[in-house]
């Protein structure tokens, strides 16, 4: 037996815990829509943000992001996992097959859309990639609340008053891709309005 083991070892931090974890993919995280044994992917992963504690509670993840550097980025922080479990390739055109994740990440990814056609290209992608019965997780920006305060441009396009263009989706919308997709609501659409100068809201979508 090692009788030099330190059991004095400080405790994680939260943040070491958890990272810079989006605050509604905790809150999945807490209602058990998440659990140990599913497999995860997170659909234009950025550096990882999301993927902290999962990835250290032994969650299979997976992941994909346009940029090959946040992908190494990903993979530095996941060495024990396959290196193809983390591709360099958009959303719009994942390699991995149908019917793959228990969930699908989508924070902060989609409102990057150029047009309705890029847009939707990324959407059908995750959901094909979703297994019957998954969860869809997407965080996006919206005219939710600051209808009077964007300024169209084209498409659905928008200059945020904080000077961003993105591409901006409604209640009306999400509800019609909600149906068309074949999904439901997992949760009620839910919006924060930062200081009218931008809105996210959360759509949370089981197939």
């Amino acid at each position: 037996m090692n009788t030099h083991m330190d059991t004095h070892a400080p405790p994680l931090t939260l943040r070491q815990q958890f990272g810079d974890i989006d605050i509604y993919v905790f809150d999945q995280l807490l209602r058990g829509r998440i659990t140990p044994g599913m497999r995860i992917l997170d659909a234009g992963c950025g550096g990882g943000r999301n993927l902290v504690y999962l990835l250290r509670e032994g969650f299979q993840i997976f992941a994909v992001d346009a940029h090959a550097q946040a992908v190494d980025t990903v993979r530095r922080m996941a060495p024990h996992l396959p290196v193809e479990n983390f591709r360099a390739e958009p959303v719009e055109a994942m390699s991995f097959p149908d019917a793959f994740a228990d969930v699908v990440l989508s924070s902060a990814v989609l409102h990057f859309a150029r047009d309705d056609e890029h847009f939707l290209a990324m959407l059908h992608s995750m959901w094909r990639v979703l297994k019957p019965g998954g969860m869809l997780f997407c965080r996006l920006a919206s005219s939710i609340g600051i209808e009077t305060k964007v300024q169209k441009l084209e498409n659905r396009r928008f200059l945020l008053p904080d000077g961003s263009q993105r591409y901006l989706v409604d209640e009306e919308m999400l509800m019609r891709l909600t149906k068309s997709l074949g999904g439901h609501l997992l949760d009620p659409l839910k919006t924060t309005v930062v200081q009218q100068q931008r809105a996210m809201t959360t759509w949370v979508v089981g197939k």
